[in-house]
C-alpha cells in the first residue's frame, strides 16, 4: 500500500464534485453509534432490556442503558435467526457474524461520550460512532401535482442528450442492448440504498416499487439525488423526457434514514433473489480528516470500510446478490496507508477492505470518468479519465461517467436546469455528478447483461463474476494530466464485449419466413433495422443498405421469397438473396 494525496489545482477534470466545482452540503444525516457483541456473551435485545442466552450478567449493561434513556437493538434482525444463517453460510463466504451488531437508540447528540461507557462494559467487545452518511410528500400531493403538470407544456424528448447510452467508448451500448432479449433489463429487480427520492415524478412510473425499508428524509437536495439515480437505472421508455438505461428493470428504494445504513443494505437485499441488484449510494468522512464532515467531500470514501457495512454487503453477496457501491468522491487513493490503520473502536478481526489482500466484500466498487469532451458544450478532460475528485485504487472496478449525465430530478438542492418549474415531477438535469452518477450507469450496464442471461438460459453473475466482467471488457481508462491511468478507476462497461465475454456465441441459419423493414423504429434511439422471422424468431439487421432493403422486398413480392440468413442469436451476421 502506498501514501499519497496529491491532486492537480486546475484544468479541465480538476473541479469538485458539486455546482460549478463547488461543494455539497445534505441535510438530516446523523451519526451512528453501532456496538459489537462479545461472542460468549450471546446477547439477546428486547424491548424491555438485554438478555444473554449464555447466561451472562448483563444487569451492568442494562443499568447503563436505563439510567441513559438508551435502547440497544439488533441492527440486522433477530438474532437467533441471524445466527443460524452466518452458520450456515460462514463456511464457504466467510461472513462476519452478523447477530453480534447492535444500534444505540437514543443519545442522539452525545455519541461519542456514549461510545466509550458502553465499549468498557462487560460483555460488549467494542463501539464505534460511524459519521453520517450522504449521496455521492404524500399521495395527495403527487396527483396535485400531476394535475398542475397536465396544464403545462408537454415535457420534450431528451433522449438526444443521453450519450451514455451510445455506442461504445463513447457509451455503454445500451441501445444495442434494448434489441437483444433481456437487454432492457427484464426479470432484474434493483434496489437504491439512500436518503430519499421523488417518487411521483412522471418519467418514473412504469416499473417503480417504491420505498421497501426506511423513511425518506425530507429534504429537496436528497429528493432530486434519488431521483436522478433511479432516472439513469430505470426511466421510462416513451416520448417525453429522458429513457433509462434498463427500462424494463424493476426499480426500488431503500431510505437509511431511521435504520441506519447497514440495516438498509441487509433489507435490500432480504427483498431480492440471486442476480438482482443493490444499489449503494453513499459514502462518509474517512480517517484522512479524522472523520470530519466537509461540503468539498474530500477524504470521503466508501462504506464498505466500516465493519458492520462491510458485514451487510458481504451477507447480500454471499447470497447472489449484486452490490454496486460508489467509491466515494474524496480525492483519495484507496491504496493509501492510512487506509491500513485499524481504529481502536473497531473489532480486532476487521482489516482494510481496501486492499486487495484482504478479504473483500465482493461489491463492485466504481469511480467517476470524463465524459466525451464536448458532452452539453463542456470538457472536463480525455474522455474515461478520473476526475479529479473520484476516489481511485486497485480496489475499484469500473468507471461511469462523472459530470454531464442527463436524468431524472432536479440540480442539486434546486429546480431542474434542464427542466424546472414548479412541478418537480416534471424536473430534469443535465449535470448528474460524481459518483453518485457513475454508479448507476454501471448499474444499468450490469442489470442489462443479467436481463441478457436469463433471457439466454444462463445463471446470472455473481457480484464476484459482475467484477471480473467488468475488469475483463469495456473501454479502457485514459491519462489525463496530473491524473494518468495508473490511478486506477477501471474501464467503462461495454455491453457488446460484455455479453462476447458472458454468453456463448453460436452462429445458426435458416431461411427467412417474413419479414418486417423498420423504418421508423421504436424506441426511436434505436437504428433503422431490417426485422426477418428465421428459425423460429426474429432476428435484426441494423442499418441495411438500400440494395439489401430492395432485394428481400422483391424477393417476398415475388411469392416464393428463397433468402439465408446467417444469425448470431437474434443478430443477423449473414444473408444471401436468392429469389
Amino acid at each position: 500500500m502506498t501514501d499519497q494525496h496529491a491532486e492537480p489545482a486546475r484544468g479541465p477534470g480538476t473541479a469538485g464534485p458539486g455546482p460549478d466545482g463547488t461543494g455539497f452540503a445534505y441535510q438530516g444525516a446523523e451519526e451512528e453509534l453501532i456496538v459489537v457483541a462479545r461472542p460468549e456473551a450471546r446477547l439477546r435485545a428486547q424491548p424491555d432490556g438485554v438478555s444473554s442466552a449464555a447466561g451472562a450478567d448483563v444487569s451492568a449493561l442494562n443499568m447503563f442503558l436505563g439510567d441513559e434513556q438508551l435502547a440497544l437493538e439488533p441492527l440486522f434482525g433477530n438474532e437467533e435467526r441471524l445466527q443460524g444463517i452466518t452458520e450456515a453460510a460462514q463456511a464457504g463466504a466467510d461472513i462476519p457474524d452478523l447477530a453480534l451488531f447492535y444500534r444505540v437508540r437514543g443519545g442522539a447528540d452525545r455519541a461519542q461520550e456514549l461510545r466509550s461507557r458502553i465499549a468498557a462494559l462487560p460483555e460488549i467487545d467494542t463501539a464505534y460512532v460511524k459519521p453520517g452518511a450522504v449521496p455521492a410528500g404524500s399521495a395527495a400531493e403527487f396527483e396535485e401535482a400531476r394535475r398542475m403538470k397536465e396544464k403545462a407544456a408537454a415535457t420534450p424528448d431528451f433522449t438526444g442528450r443521453q450519450r451514455y447510452l451510445g455506442p461504445a467508448p463513447e457509451g455503454i451500448d445500451a441501445q444495442w442492448a434494448w434489441q437483444r432479449l433481456g437487454g432492457s433489463g427484464e426479470g432484474v429487480t434493483v434496489i437504491d440504498v439512500e436518503g430519499a427520492w421523488q417518487l411521483g415524478h412522471e418519467d418514473l412510473s412504469a416499473k417503480l416499487a417504491g420505498v421497501v425499508v426506511g423513511t425518506p428524509i425530507s429534504d429537496v437536495a436528497w429528493r432530486n439525488h434519488g431521483t436522478a439515480v433511479l432516472g439513469v437505472i430505470g426511466g421510462d421508455r416513451n416520448e417525453r423526457g429522458i429513457t433509462g438505461i434498463v427500462p424494463e428493470a424493476v426499480t426500488a428504494a431503500a431510505s437509511f434514514q431511521g435504520v441506519g445504513t447497514a440495516a438498509a443494505i441487509h433489507a435490500a437485499a432480504e427483498r431480492l433473489n440471486p442476480g438482482d441488484i443493490v444499489l449503494v449510494e453513499l459514502h462518509r468522512p474517512g480517517p484522512r480528516f479524522d472523520f470530519e464532515p466537509r461540503d468539498d467531500q474530500r477524504g470521503y470514501i466508501a462504506l464498505e470500510w466500516w465493519p458492520d457495512d462491510f458485514a451487510a454487503i458481504k451477507y447480500a453477496t454471499a447470497k447472489g446478490i449484486v452490490v454496486v457501491a460508489a467509491a466515494g468522491n474524496g480525492a483519495e487513493s484507496l491504496d493509501d496507508a492510512v487506509y491500513e490503520r485499524r481504529p481502536d473502536e473497531f473489532p480486532a478481526w476487521w482489516h482494510n477492505p481496501f486492499n486487495p489482500s484482504n478479504r473483500s466484500s465482493g461489491a463492485v466498487l466504481v469511480g467517476a470518468g470524463a465524459p466525451p469532451p464536448g458532452t452539453h458544450g463542456r470538457d472536463h478532460g480525455p474522455d474515461r479519465s478520473r476526475l479529479a475528485f473520484s476516489n481511485y485504487g486497485a480496489r475499484l472496478d469500473a468507471q461511469g461517467w462523472g459530470r454531464e449525465v442527463t436524468t431524472t430530478g432536479g440540480s442539486w438542492n434546486g429546480p431542474g436546469d434542464l427542466q424546472g418549474g414548479a412541478e418537480e415531477i416534471a424536473w430534469y438535469t443535465d449535470t448528474f455528478s460524481g459518483t453518485s452518477s457513475a454508479s448507476p450507469v454501471v448499474v444499468g450496464a450490469l442489470a442489462a447483461l443479467q436481463g441478457m442471461l436469463k433471457a439466454g438460459g444462463q445463471r446470472p453473475m455473481t457480484s464476484q463474476r459482475a467484477r471480473e466482467a467488468l475488469r475483463a471488457t469495456g473501454s479502457p481508462q485514459q491519462d489525463a494530466p496530473g491524473r494518468p491511468a495508473s490511478q486506477r478507476i477501471g474501464n467503462r462497461p461495454d455491453l457488446r464485449a460484455a455479453v462476447t465475454n458472458l454468453l456463448p456465441s453460436t452462429v445458426g441459419s435458416g431461411q427467412a419466413e417474413r419479414y418486417w423493414d423498420e423504418l421508423i423504429p421504436y424506441p426511436p434511439e434505436l437504428p433503422p433495422r431490417l426485422r426477418l422471422f428465421v428459425a423460429g424468431s426474429w432476428r435484426n439487421l441494423n442499418h441495411p443498405s438500400p440494395e439489401i432493403r430492395q432485394a428481400v422486398h422483391a424477393a417476398f413480392a415475388g411469392g416464393r421469397p428463397d433468402i439465408r440468413v446467417w444469425f448470431s442469436d437474434d443478430e443477423v451476421v449473414g444473408l444471401v438473396v436468392t429469389g
